[in-house]
């Protein structure tokens, strides 16, 4: 008969218990790595699965004027692109966002600030690629509408008295003028709100827009065929609110109002990017 040694049959039965317990171990982990996994997918989209926001600053900024903006985007993932607009007039600006919007991969959400409103609402029309039009203090033009018309349609503007205009050169030899807001009525007419110091930096790195751009009219209204968004800034000396809110009741957007001067994406970039969010979500989601 044979006979299995004590000392042998303990260590047989410590290593089947090792063995065992390694197994209810690694069972664990990977129910464990499993439930992350799924909280962390429901919870947070991968960024290759979120839309691309395109942000188009307006006239007297530039695309600075998004980045706290951009940081809140970021931080939840998006893509986003912030392109310099030419400000040189509607029909070109449009043109140049629509080969943005043409390159761009994937479903994109438009979000235009001022004037950047006129050219998205003319870039996006037919881009299948555009989901949302997001209108940030903005303008929302009809076909045969200019943007300094859709300004001055109500009461309460006061940019008009507050710029300065400058003879340019064209390429082709004829003469346009350019428009700047004068340093010492920057903050109060367009940046009420916004710190001095970062006022000034506004005021001293603005671009200048062509007369031409903002009296040229609008021939494409992307807002009748692609769901849109409105931020109405209630204190703003560029747009009149009520002309604001002429423009997002016609165009049937979802619409938010804001205590906010016209530099609202500087002021208020974290009400600005939960707007966009919004946007994004009900369109893409």
């Amino acid at each position: 008969m044979n006979r299995t040694s004590p000392h042998r049959s303990l260590a047989r039965r410590a290593a089947v218990a090792a063995s065992v317990a390694g197994g209810i171990a690694a069972t664990a982990l990977l129910a464990t790595a499993g439930a992350s996994a799924t909280s962390a997918t429901h919870h947070h989209r991968p960024a290759a699965e979120k839309p691309t926001i395109v942000l188009v600053h307006g006239a007297f900024a530039d695309s600075s004027s998004w980045n706290g903006v951009i940081k809140n985007l970021q931080r939840e993932g998006y893509p986003v692109i912030a392109p310099a607009n030419p400000l040189r007039g509607l029909h070109e600006d449009a043109a140049y966002l629509r080969s943005l919007l043409d390159s761009t991969p994937g479903p994109v959400v438009l979000v235009g600030h001022s004037y950047g409103g006129s050219v998205l609402s003319e870039a996006a029309d037919g881009a299948d690629n555009v989901k949302a039009l997001v209108y940030i203090a903005s303008f929302q033009p009809d076909v045969g509408e200019s943007t300094s018309a859709l300004a001055a349609k109500f009461p309460g503007g006061q940019l008009g008295e507050a710029l300065h205009s400058v003879t340019v050169p064209q390429p082709d030899g004829d003469t346009a003028t350019d428009l700047y807001i004068q340093q010492d009525k920057f903050r109060a007419v367009f940046a009420a709100d916004v710190s001095r110091n970062t006022a000034k930096l506004m005021a001293a790195t603005q671009r200048p827009i062509t007369s031409a751009a903002l009296d040229d009219t609008a021939t494409k209204t992307a807002w009748k065929t692609i769901p849109s968004w409105s931020l109405i800034t209630t204190q703003d000396l560029a747009i009149p609110a009520d002309s604001m809110r002429f423009m997002s009741k016609r165009a049937n957007s979802h619409t938010t109002e804001i205590d906010a001067s016209h530099a609202v994406t500087v002021s208020h970039p974290r009400a600005v990017s939960k707007l966009i969010d919004a946007a994004a979500r009900d369109t893409t989601g």
